[in-house]
């Protein structure tokens, strides 16, 4: 009997040794942190349990082994689990991850259209009317250089031009407005600005003549194979001294760019610095949003025997070589 109850108690003490063992174990590898990487976007769907949470990020390998993560969530007393999507670091160890994954959620981003050929104001309205901005704070935003960054030098005044247009995702809700503009910028650094950075480099006319030109092509010609062209013959008549006649200049600073009525007003103003009917050269400041396809086409014009053009109610590109050829053109289409 003596004997039997030795051998109970030596496997006793085993047991609570190998239990220790294990607890200490587990205990370690609670606090052992990852090796790094890229970090990991995981949604939490709603009424993921702990057990659940441990398989989800064993599978994004954050964790190894689901066990700790179960045991974590014992030595915490359970775990608060937040639905919604998370960015967690590769470096947290398991007793990190439960901490993270108590916190708020990021917020869930809604799509923005920038829509081609849009000012800044333009911009302005459209995220007034979704709510998302307070009237004019995104043209004070886009109105100076100062607090933004990028590649290529921006124009000491209003940012117009450079803010590319592109579906961005923003957060729900009001946003700052400088978040998209920066968001604008990167992307004209990334569309336009990097992809033509060789040929910009040296080339006979600066990036904001590009970008100037860009913004009328794409206000002016709708058939983007087209606008190499059309740029060939607008940067010809620049040469020659000749007024560009951009109608779509004198629309810049109308409030509704459809307005006919406040249009024919401008153009019949000789001191407006937007008319291109009156005033040589380039208008004061690009008149929109160019895609890349414009500021390729003004970067790489196609030389031909052609200084005028105009557009049949088809919208219908027809160029002409001199003004009589012009005038012709005109009478045949209807267009004046």
């Amino acid at each position: 009997m003596k004997r039997l109850f030795l051998v109970v108690l030596v496997l006793v003490l085993l047991g609570g040794l190998a239990a220790g063992g294990f607890y200490f174990q587990l205990n370690n590898q609670a606090t052992t942190r990852g090796p790094g990487g890229d970090d990991v976007e995981l949604e939490v769907a709603k009424g993921t349990t702990a057990r659940g949470m441990g398989a989800q990020l064993q599978k994004a390998g954050l964790i190894a082994d689901p066990t700790v993560f179960r045991f974590v969530v014992w030595k915490r007393g359970g775990l608060a689990l937040k639905a919604g999507k998370f960015k967690l670091s590769r470096t947290l160890s398991p007793l990190e991850l439960a901490a993270a994954l108590e916190k708020p959620p990021l917020a869930e981003d809604e799509p923005f259209v920038v829509v081609e050929g849009w000012r800044i104001h333009d911009v302005d309205d459209a995220l007034v009317a979704a709510g998302r901005a307070d009237p004019g704070a995104y043209v004070k935003a886009a109105s100076s250089r100062l607090g933004y960054t990028a590649p290529f030098a921006l124009p000491d005044g209003i940012l117009e031009g450079y803010l590319y247009p592109e579906t961005y995702l923003l957060p729900k809700g009001r946003i700052d407005p400088k978040v998209l503009v920066q968001k604008q910028l990167d992307q004209f650094a990334a569309r336009v600005f990097t992809p033509l950075e060789a040929e910009l480099k040296g080339y006979k006319r600066s990036l904001h003549e590009l970008v100037t030109m860009a913004s009328m092509l794409e206000r002016e010609e709708p058939t983007p194979s087209n606008r190499p062209l059309v740029a060939g013959i607008l940067w010809k008549r620049i040469d020659r001294g000749f007024p560009l006649g951009v109608d779509a200049t004198s629309r810049y600073e109308l409030k509704s760019w459809n307005d006919r009525g406040a249009f024919l007003v401008k153009l019949r103003d000789e001191n407006d610095p937007y008319n291109t009917r009156k005033k040589k050269g380039l208008p004061p400041t690009p008149i929109g949003a160019p895609t890349y396809s414009s500021l390729e086409a003004a970067l790489r014009p196609t030389p031909s025997e052609f200084l005028y053009y105009l557009h049949d109610a088809q919208k219908n590109l027809h160029p002409s070589r001199d003004a009589a050829e012009h005038e012709a053109l005109r009478k045949k289409y209807d267009v004046y």
